[in-house]
């Protein structure tokens, strides 16, 4: 029967030691699976138990490099799994090592949902619904993404969604009201809040006249180097129509193309 006859440190890898049977190099161990199976100079080997020793040793070496994967930052099962996966772990291998991280309390889906969503509220601008699409695709069922998002309360939910209305608001300020207003609603939209929390965080943050008629004449400046050497009529005419596609009201128009005219 064949035999250990020698047990080395590997030089790079001090926890892994290499394993010579009958004077010959036939595998390497994790220091762990050395000692669940009291593997020692001398010992005698059945091919069975070198197969079993080496299923063992790639389980203990998924699981440390799970580990230190998941020492990065908190991860789900899925994210995990598909890690393993990409390390072309044999998914018999790949759902014990999960089994033996969720006995150690390295995995726990409910515990990092409810910390994904707690970040995410504090550091993103993200709505509730991206939120959720996010856990979706992170492998976490439905009930468990559920009771997690409990903690984004609506209040929040419409504090944060005017927050991110009103820097749209600014960022399209040579917009007309009517454009910025659009545009931030969508904004908001895209990242993920219903309608209902869009337009109660609207509610009061509509621009002012003086921004408006800011907006106004900043646009109508643009169209007036551009329709200036037509005809009056002409310019007057071309003049409303720019503006009015730009989403600003008539009569104010008419009034930005008369301030033009004086100066």
């Amino acid at each position: 029967m064949p035999k250990i006859t020698k047990i080395s440190v590997q030089q790079k890898r001090t926890d892994r030691y290499n394993i010579e049977v009958d004077g010959d190099y036939a595998f390497s161990v994790d220091e762990a699976v050395l000692m669940e199976f009291n593997l020692r100079k001398g010992s005698e080997l059945t091919k069975a138990e070198v197969e079993e020793i080496q299923i063992r040793d790639v389980v203990r070496k998924g699981l440390n490099a799970a580990i230190n994967y998941l020492s990065i930052r908190m991860r789900s099962e899925k994210e995990v799994l598909d890690y393993l996966k990409r390390k072309e772990v044999e998914l018999d291998a790949a759902e014990e090592i999960l089994m033996r991280l969720r006995s150690m309390s390295y995995l726990n889906d409910e515990q990092f949902a409810t910390a994904f969503v707690k970040t995410q509220i504090q550091t993103t601008d993200k709505g509730p619904y991206l939120i959720q699409r996010e856990l979706k695709e992170k492998g976490i069922n439905e009930e468990i993404a559920s009771n997690a998002m409990e903690q984004f309360t609506e209040e929040a939910q419409i504090e944060k969604a005017a927050k991110l209305y009103e820097k749209q608001l600014k960022k399209y300020k040579r917009d007309s009201a009517f454009l910025q207003k659009k545009k931030a609603e969508e904004q908001v939209i895209t990242k993920g809040y219903s309608s209902s929390v869009m337009k109660q965080a609207a509610f009061e943050a509509l621009p002012d006249e003086e921004q408006e008629m800011e907006a106004l004449m900043h646009q109508a400046e643009k169209a007036h180097r551009r329709y200036r050497s037509y005809k009056p009529s002409e310019y007057r005419q071309k003049m409303k129509m720019a503006l009015y596609r730009k989403g600003f009201d008539f009569s104010a128009i008419d009034q930005a193309i008369e301030n033009l005219q004086k100066e």
